[in-house]
């Protein structure tokens, strides 16, 4: 029996995907679950058109997330941060701070999680390098100053 899952099953399928499994798992375990439907030409018609709608979103998506790389790739921006004539940082820099500075002082908005700092923790004076993942298959580099307040 040919069923269209809904959601992703271990050692069967993804999402969306069509798969023969036996009439009993489908009946007693797949259905009723909510895991999977079965794959009858409306249903297969359905799923047609999602996919077609979800890939036109995606590529929305993709488009949007390489106009966004475009303005970040190579942009320096500094980072204040207080520290000892050493040139050490109290405290450190991460993620938060460089996406306020982003937001406040280039109007981008960048969700701090997608942010990664290259080296554990920023602790000195200096300029360093951050990747920014905007989509699955789109990243961004910048480079960031820490200077002293």
């Amino acid at each position: 029996m040919e069923v269209i899952l809904i959601q992703d099953v271990p050692k069967l399928g993804y999402t969306d995907e069509i798969v023969n499994v036996k009439n009993g798992y489908a009946l007693n375990y797949l259905i009723p679950k909510g895991y999977a439907i079965m794959a009858t030409p409306s249903n297969r018609k359905v799923l047609a058109e999602n996919l077609k709608q979800k890939a036109f979103k995606q590529e929305r998506v993709k488009n949007e997330a390489l106009e966004l790389a475009k303005k970040l790739d190579g942009l320096l921006i500094r980072v204040g941060a207080k520290a000892s004539s050493s040139g050490k940082i109290y405290g450190s820099v991460n993620a938060l701070q460089i996406a306020e500075v982003l937001k406040n002082q280039h109007s981008i908005e960048v969700d701090r999680k997608r942010i990664f700092i290259d080296g554990d923790s920023i602790k000195e004076l200096g300029t360093y390098t951050a990747t920014i993942n905007l989509q699955k298959e789109v990243k961004a580099t910048i480079q960031f100053e820490v200077f002293a307040e």
